[in-house]
């Protein structure tokens, strides 16, 4: 439910809570990865084509305007118009990799009048490499720590915790210069726009 709520736009830890549930059940098994990627994938690809319809139905005008209220700022609408003018229909995947731009990537994909049917093949994909991804490594990860004591586990526990913060931290820097470049290429979208104008 969760996972569903975050992708159609609301600003929620579903990634965090998705590790936190992958490592539980690798130590408890009371869940298996199988299932959680079932839900995961579900969840992502349900939230997504919500969001798609939201975007699609409200467009840039109502998000320009609102957008700020769920951190959907200028900077990130223009980013989302970059990746789909540089990358197309990939950007949709790529977006589920980028720290906050993959709460928003479904309803940026529906304003910017993307058409549905390349819109559920990559959302499908991103969601499904998404959810495998987030819940076999950690899952692995948490059943390798079970396979150390002492001092030797604990170095490998900490070594793993900044593993994931650095990783986070990477995907938070990424996100900026993702950011400077796309205001770059909108700056000269723009200007190639008023030059056809004029012709």
């Amino acid at each position: 439910m969760i996972i569903m709520l975050e992708s159609t736009g609301i600003p929620l830890p579903a990634e965090s809570l998705l590790i936190f549930a992958s490592l539980y059940a690798s130590h408890t098994h009371h869940l298996t990865p199988e299932g959680l990627v079932i839900f995961a994938v579900s969840g992502a690809i349900i939230g997504d084509n919500i969001g798609y319809l939201i975007g699609h139905r409200l467009g840039y005008p109502l998000l320009e305007k609102y957008g700020h209220r769920v951190g959907l700022h200028q900077d990130r609408l223009i980013l989302g118009r970059y990746l789909f003018r540089r990358f197309g229909g990939a950007g949709v995947l790529l977006g589920r990799f980028i720290a906050f731009l993959r709460i928003l990537i479904a309803i940026l994909a529906g304003a910017s009048r993307m058409p549905w049917l390349p819109f559920s093949f990559y959302n499908a994909a991103g969601g499904l490499l998404w959810g495998v991804c987030y819940v076999f490594v950690p899952y692995e990860l948490g059943n390798q720590i079970d396979s150390f004591t002492g001092p030797v586990g604990i170095g490998l526990a900490v070594c793993i915790i900044s593993l994931l913060v650095g990783s986070f931290f990477f995907l938070r820097h990424h996100e900026h210069a993702l950011i400077k470049k796309a205001v770059a290429d909108e700056k000269r979208f723009e200007a190639r726009k008023k030059r056809t104008h004029r012709h």
